[in-house]
């Protein structure tokens, strides 16, 4: 491959003794131009998508995951990414209330979903009881019209860094009970649920048909399995946050990229065959900018690997038409 060649040229390069770079460039001056042109074009192939797409403008998405932690920093981040509008759900330095404010100082540049999740120590007793008497304070919320979606759901989600595991039947009577107020208020669902609970979650997609139900992080599911729950559920967006990412700090494995720069060309046409089907997000929290912006930079690497069509779809269409823009 080019790509590999490239590698294997920049690494005899880094090894040149520092007295070759010394040297008179008498030597480099005899190269015809018509080579130093070619091997500029080559450097330029060899930088790959990343680097190529950062020689136009920077395309544009919403970001349809977000953790609101401090508005002032996520606005400025937006900001200076060129990022309109994004899809925020609570932080651990936010709540309910915080996002409506948020959403209420900034109409349709933050758009907010509410959660009655069970990371939160006062829902978790509801959860463990799998009590409905929580969704009293979900309908009071969605009342108000101000939230545009429920979530994020962590239904089912393995322990991390801060977050205690969530194991709970999505079948249950409080997510069907968040299920059929989705339904009646015609909003979205966002649910973060692992594959261990697949066959659960299968059965709450069927029961629910009405209801668009966004799966978090894809529920990090191989192709495979994305392709069946896509194929099977029609209900289903799965969403690609946090998926492309180059390393995730939970599992390697949970990037659809084959290395640093490419998708993997089967979940390319997965998602060309599905363009309706798909949506993008960065996962970020505001804990530091720098490394929000590289989550950035990544989907809009993914992004330009797609064709127009699929790409406008992707980035922003699908998401707009699921909170009813």
């Amino acid at each position: 491959m080019v790509w590999a060649a490239g590698e294997s040229i920049r690494g005899k390069l880094e090894k040149m003794p520092a007295s070759s770079a010394a040297k008179p460039a008498v030597r480099t001056a005899a190269i015809p131009f018509s080579v130093l042109g070619a091997l500029w074009f080559l450097c330029l192939g060899l930088a790959g998508p990343a680097a190529l797409a950062q020689q136009g403008p920077a395309l544009p998405f919403v970001d349809a995951h977000v953790h609101m932690n401090r508005s002032a920093a996520l606005l400025q981040l937006m900001d200076q990414a060129g990022l309109e509008k994004a899809v925020v759900f609570w932080g651990r330095q936010s709540d309910n209330r915080a996002l409506a404010a948020a959403a209420e100082a900034h109409p349709g540049r933050l758009i907010p979903f509410v959660s009655i999740s069970p990371e939160r120590r006062r829902y978790r007793d509801f959860w463990e009881k799998d009590d409905p008497g929580l969704l009293a304070e979900l309908e009071t919320s969605l009342k108000t019209g101000v939230f545009k979606g429920i979530g994020e759901i962590s239904v089912v989600h393995f322990p991390s860094g801060g977050f205690p595991e969530a194991d709970f039947d999505p079948l249950g009577a409080l997510m069907r009970g968040i299920m059929g107020l989705a339904e009646r208020y015609r909003v979205p669902v966002n649910v973060h649920c692992e594959i261990t609970r697949l066959g659960e979650f299968k059965g709450l997609l069927d029961s629910f048909p009405a209801v668009p139900v966004i799966w978090a992080h894809g529920g990090y599911t191989p192709y495979f399995l994305a392709r069946r729950m896509i194929e099977a559920h029609p209900n289903l967006t799965y969403e690609l946050s946090a998926r492309s990412y180059l390393n995730h700090p939970r599992s390697p494995d949970y990037t659809i990229f084959q290395n640093a720069r490419e998708v993997w060309p089967r979940w390319l046409e997965l998602i060309e065959a599905h363009p309706r089907r798909f949506i993008v997000g960065t996962d970020g929290s505001q804990r530091r900018l720098s490394s929000d912006q590289i989550k950035i930079d990544r989907v809009r690497l993914l992004l330009s690997q797609l064709t127009p069509p699929t790409r406008a779809l992707v980035a922003a269409g699908n998401i707009m038409r699921l909170i009813g823009n």
